[in-house]
């Protein structure tokens, strides 16, 4: 595969990431800060099954595609920009799996309030704080790749 395809695959997945990311975020917060119970279980699900289908395969495109057009490019996998990148992307990840974890739990806890006609248990916004924390270290890491893999500062 050549250096364009590559950058472009690595690009379109980088959006996708991201963009996936910060829309389930926002749908997240936002049915949760209304307080309805159905709104709170129906954007829990979306935001599962967004991240099966575009956050999952974007995490595993990014590392592959990055390191790949690295190679072809010619640059090294020791240059710090790259050697940044990926930490802060490990570090986004180290972030990402509990998020995933508590999505789940919290979809489940959403939908079985529905199903009975009762409120959210105490565990519920407690998951949803570590999960709203969570984020915030996440989206600062996958802001600043995008500033290394455009500015590839010497470093």
């Amino acid at each position: 595969m050549d250096a364009m395809t590559l950058k472009l695959i690595h690009i379109l997945s980088a959006i996708l990431l991201f963009g996936t990311g910060l829309g389930t975020a926002f749908h997240g917060m936002a049915s949760n800060l209304s307080k309805d119970v159905r709104a709170i279980a129906v954007a829990n699900r979306n935001v599962v099954v967004a991240d099966w289908l575009f956050t999952t395969p974007t995490v595993v495109i990014q590392p592959v595609t990055g390191i790949w057009l690295a190679l072809v490019q010619g640059w090294s996998l020791t240059a710090g920009w790259i050697v940044w990148s990926l930490a802060l992307y490990a570090l986004a990840g180290a972030c990402w799996l509990p998020v995933v974890w508590l999505q789940l739990r919290m979809h489940r806890m959403a939908k079985e309030a529905v199903a009975t006609g009762t409120d959210l248990p105490p565990l519920y916004r407690r998951y949803f704080r570590i999960w709203f924390a969570l984020g915030w270290p996440a989206f600062a890491a996958m802001v600043a790749i995008v500033g290394l893999m455009v500015f590839k500062p010497e470093l």
